[in-house]
């Protein structure tokens, strides 16, 4: 159990209090005998004693990560039913992101936390006061990855995500942006640029251009590096789009 929080100790900031860190809280108790809150707060302020002479930044990589677990958790959740497909999916990206040892102890978290029931509009008050809007919007096309993990979204989940996106300050234009990432649909490449095919081929360059600004993997790189997988295919669905579009119009 030791060498578990400390991992957790030494990779999370802002997680380990409020909503998420109770949702940790309970899902190491799933699976630790006697385990209780006060550890986890121990864990918090051996934390803040390692960083208070230091200068401070919003969100870890292990913040992100928690992060991801919770919302991962409501999402798969939302449709009454518990998708093996998608919980591989959820697996396998933290298996690509960080490596077997991490990835097994946050897998090992997130089927603790699955099993509690968690509050998405606190989780997401807590993360929007302590995340980057370029981070936020990185969330959305992880849950939505989730989502598709078992080659269906269902109504339900687009529902959940897209209360989700509203709880973290995601415009809506933002939200059909990166849902359109991962439906093959007429309309989509336009959809992502946040543009409709009535505009001028100068306006299309010029959502591309505010495009590429918004969603450019440099805006991720606090983050850590394992995270910037998922901000390159995000990156690269917006050039894609504007391929597509460029071959359609003959620019």
């Amino acid at each position: 159990m030791g060498n578990f929080t400390r991992w957790l100790g030494a990779g999370l900031g802002f997680t380990l209090g409020g909503p998420i860190g109770a949702a940790i809280g309970f899902a190491i108790g799933s699976f630790v005998d006697g385990f209780s809150e006060k550890d986890l707060l121990l864990e918090q302020d051996n934390y803040q004693q390692q960083t208070s002479t230091r200068k401070q930044v919003n969100t870890q990589s292990g913040d992100f990560e928690m992060s991801l677990l919770v919302l991962a958790s409501i999402v798969i959740k939302s449709d009454g039913n518990i998708d093996k497909r998608e919980l591989d999916f959820v697996r396998t990206q933290f298996l690509s992101m960080y490596g077997k040892e991490r990835a097994n102890n946050a897998f090992k978290l997130f089927k603790g936390i699955v099993k509690k029931q968690i509050s998405a509009r606190q989780v997401c008050i807590q993360i929007r006061e302590h995340t980057s809007h370029a981070s936020r919007l990185q969330l959305l096309h992880f849950l939505f990855g989730i989502a598709k993990a078992d080659q269906f979204v269902s109504e339900v989940e687009v529902e959940e995500i897209r209360k989700i996106a509203g709880y973290l300050y995601i415009n809506q234009r933002d939200f059909e942006s990166i849902k359109a990432m991962f439906y093959d649909a007429s309309g989509n490449a336009y959809k992502i640029l946040e543009i409709t095919k009535s505009v001028s081929n100068n306006e299309v360059k010029s959502a591309y251009r505010k495009m590429v600004k918004k969603y450019h993997p440099d805006k991720l790189q606090d983050l850590g590096e394992e995270h910037l997988k998922g901000a390159k295919e995000k990156f690269q669905s917006i050039q894609d789009a504007y391929e597509q579009i460029k071959q359609e119009r003959d620019l």
